[in-house]
């Protein structure tokens, strides 16, 4: 065996010294805040869909218009640096609802401007939510598949 190798006790000594410095896990808190925040998000966009089924909208309109009223609110909060402090704290309540996607779509394109329109934003545009487009357009695609060959 090598000089390199590394002793069991020497593992053993990393491990403890690595649970030492580990912060410790506030699962209950994220939970708590994660349901607080996505809760919020949503209630705000059953507001939108209220006013715009009072304006004469079809329910299926009204949603339509409330979820393209949160993508914009989404994405010009993440433009002005706010949305990342309410994903932070919120976690996976301000992630997982459809405001965290358009976060994941501007949050990229924002790092990346000043390489300028092509090559910055338009090239970065889809770093992150690309793979999910691809996996959710190809999934559909099988699924019609399957149910044309199936039904």
């Amino acid at each position: 065996m090598s000089g390199a190798a590394i002793s069991e006790k020497q593992k053993q000594d990393y491990a403890k010294i690595v649970k030492q410095f580990k912060p410790a896990q506030r699962i209950w808190r994220n939970i708590f805040w994660a349901f607080i925040v996505g809760g919020f998000i949503c209630l705000i966009g059953q507001f939108f869909i209220n006013i715009f089924l009072s304006q004469g909208l079809s329910t299926k309109e009204a949603n339509s218009a409330a979820s393209s009223t949160l993508i914009f609110i989404a994405a010009l909060l993440t433009g002005l640096g706010v949305y990342d402090e309410i994903s932070r704290f919120g976690g996976a309540g301000g992630i997982v609802p459809i405001t965290g996607f358009a976060n994941s779509m501007v949050a990229p394109a924002m790092e990346y401007r000043a390489e300028g329109l092509i090559f910055g934003v338009g090239a970065k545009l889809f770093t992150i939510a690309g793979p999910v487009l691809v996996w959710g357009i190809f999934t559909a695609w099988a699924a019609a598949i399957l149910y044309y060959f199936f039904k």
